[in-house]
């Protein structure tokens, strides 16, 4: 947050647009998949660092609307505990 209030991205809800701060993590999103088809994993514009942009924009939103990020991931950490999926319902791979 401390960056964002020196750059001037704004540090509260009314400073903010949240459906943009959404859109924008979206687009890092695909940045890192993007990076990741073309095996560009290390370097300027590769995973790891787009990833780093990903975390960089959730923290900021989070920060931005005042919610306690791993307050809310241990609570869904502890949530998928208990849950299960139905692998051959899912268009996913499961190994």
């Amino acid at each position: 947050m401390e960056q964002a209030r020196e750059k001037g991205f704004g540090t509260s809800r009314k400073d903010i647009s949240v459906p943009e701060k959404i859109a924008l993590l979206h687009s890092e999103i695909s940045e890192a998949y993007e990076a990741y088809r073309h095996k560009k994993i290390k370097g300027k514009g590769g995973f790891e660092e787009e990833l780093g942009d990903v975390l960089q924009r959730l923290l900021h939103l989070s920060g931005s609307l005042k919610i306690d990020l791993e307050k809310a991931i241990i609570k869904k950490i502890g949530s998928n505990k208990k849950r299960n999926w139905n692998w051959k319902i899912l268009n996913e791979s499961h190994r």
